[in-house]
């Protein structure tokens, strides 16, 4: 094992914003053709993964945006399931780049397709489709018409009507115009008017918690929030929530924060689950993020294995809260754990499995999902080889990256383990795609999900009744 070491669609359409000129190009992200209007603007996309460009220092500044790119945009800024696959439309096949998106955005009522079941994928964007598409993917009430997606965004700053007092619906819109609306339909800071919408009191539920400057861990951290600290909150992107907090503005994963002054204790379920097995009760399982504190395991990508891992168990936890088990977790914070104490807290708390959590890293192009399982002078190999394989199985058929196995590892927090263990590596930080993953928070929940169920797989190996558990993560 080599070890460690949005949008939106916004239709890329980027819209054309005849009051600002040209002027001359900047440089953003590298690319050597967009203007200086858009420069901040382009650059912040950039760096959420949200726009790219042709190429290293090409965007495309003036080019229009199809149909087919706007979903990307739409997709990636709304963390929508890209994954590429059958659509509802005859003229977009599951190998198109954008399927995944498209459909998606189709069944969150986003985007629409034409008669005779069509999409029509390369037809260029208007202005007044980009307006309708952003008051839909962001939920502004505009009436249904052009007009009113016209009058949500200028209302809101995010967009500028023609010299001639016109909106200007039907002109095509370019790349770098479209990347000024979408960035600033997501953060308040670059539009051209003050819009006020902190509407929401909120406090958090964990201590060094980052308030970033964009809806995903792509972005920069702008400061830091205690555990319990009083903030206001204004909109809400794929489960980030824009909030402020004194002077600093910016985003917060939703699942971090509260609307109660109080963290609510929800009382012991004898039975969470109708028909699951009784003796699931009695089971304590072991959940192990890697990492954390002063050691951030792998970095690559703009990422840290710490949090990556962190979150993945988090996800696993809330999940396993709401069964019959017992469920433990050697860390829930960014803490540093040594090896032996993790195996030593799974011992001290009667763990029945283990599953300690972990990304690769190595070269670039090294990618896939892999786990470990002790195999020598192990009284519980065969158990710990059927939940690597089960959690395995679980992780391939959520991320689809290369199957690099169920392998025997002499790690440490499986070796000193007297219990059923298993060490899972969800991908390879150092790769882009795999990055890229781990970036979004819907890929995630889908291989938090994937662990969840490889848990149940095991137990349903072991002849217990787990079914009516599997709905828990639906």
């Amino acid at each position: 094992m080599v070890k460690k070491r949005f949008f939106f669609v916004v239709m890329a359409f980027l819209l054309t914003v005849p009051l600002f000129g040209f002027g001359q190009n900047a440089s953003a992200a590298g690319f050597v053709d967009v203007p200086n209007r858009a420069a901040k603007e382009v650059n912040y996309l950039a760096e959420g993964g949200i726009a790219n460009g042709s190429s290293a220092t090409i965007f495309g500044a003036d080019k229009t945006v199809t149909r087919m790119e706007a979903a990307a945009f739409i997709g990636r800024a709304l963390q929508l399931d890209g994954t590429q696959r059958v659509t509802n439309f005859k003229d977009v096949g599951s190998g198109s780049f954008a399927s995944g998106y498209i459909q998606s955005a189709v069944e969150k009522g986003i985007l629409s397709g034409y008669d005779g079941g069509r999409f029509l994928p390369y037809n260029e964007v208007s202005r007044g489709e980009m307006a309708v598409m952003l008051s839909k993917a962001f939920d502004y009430k505009f009436g249904g018409t052009l007009s009113g997606a016209a009058n949500a965004l200028t209302s809101r700053g995010i967009a500028s009507g023609l010299e001639d007092g016109s909106f200007g619906a039907d002109q095509i819109i370019k790349r770098a115009d479209f990347a000024v609306f979408l960035a600033r339909a997501i953060n308040p800071e670059f539009r051209t008017k003050a819009f006020s919408s902190f509407t929401k009191t909120l406090w958090t539920n964990v201590g060094d918690l980052n308030i970033r400057s964009g809806p995903s861990t792509s972005y920069a951290s702008e400061g830091k929030l205690a555990k319990d600290i009083k903030i206001i909150g204004a909109h809400e992107i794929a489960g980030w929530t824009y909030v402020k907090s004194g002077s600093t503005t910016g985003f917060v994963s939703t699942y971090y924060l509260r609307n109660t002054e109080q963290q609510t204790v929800k009382p012991p379920i004898d039975n969470p689950i109708q028909g699951a097995d009784s003796r699931l009760s009695s089971q304590t399982i072991i959940l192990d993020p890697g990492h954390g504190g002063t050691d951030p395991g792998a970095i690559g990508n703009g990422l840290r294995e710490k949090d990556v891992v962190l979150k993945t168990g988090l996800q696993v936890n809330n999940l396993l809260k709401q069964t019959p088990f017992n469920v433990k977790m050697t860390r829930s914070t960014d803490t540093f754990i040594p090896l032996k104490e993790r195996s030593t807290f799974a011992k001290n708390n009667g763990g029945n499995i283990f599953v300690s959590i972990h990304v690769n890293s190595a070269s670039a192009s090294a990618s896939g999902t892999e786990t470990y399982y002790y195999a020598a002078g192990n009284p519980y190999v065969a158990d710990s080889k059927l939940l690597a394989a089960k959690i395995q199985a679980r992780m391939l058929a959520a991320w689809n990256l290369n199957d690099r196995g169920v392998k025997p590892g002499d790690l440490s927090v499986l070796r000193e383990n007297n219990m059923p263990a298993a060490l899972a590596e969800l991908g390879f930080i150092s790769n882009a795609g795999d990055a890229a993953k781990m970036k979004s928070d819907y890929s995630m929940k889908i291989m938090s999900n994937a662990i969840y169920y490889g848990i149940l797989d095991y137990y349903d190996a072991k002849g217990y009744e787990v079914s009516p558990l599997y709905d828990v993560a639906k």
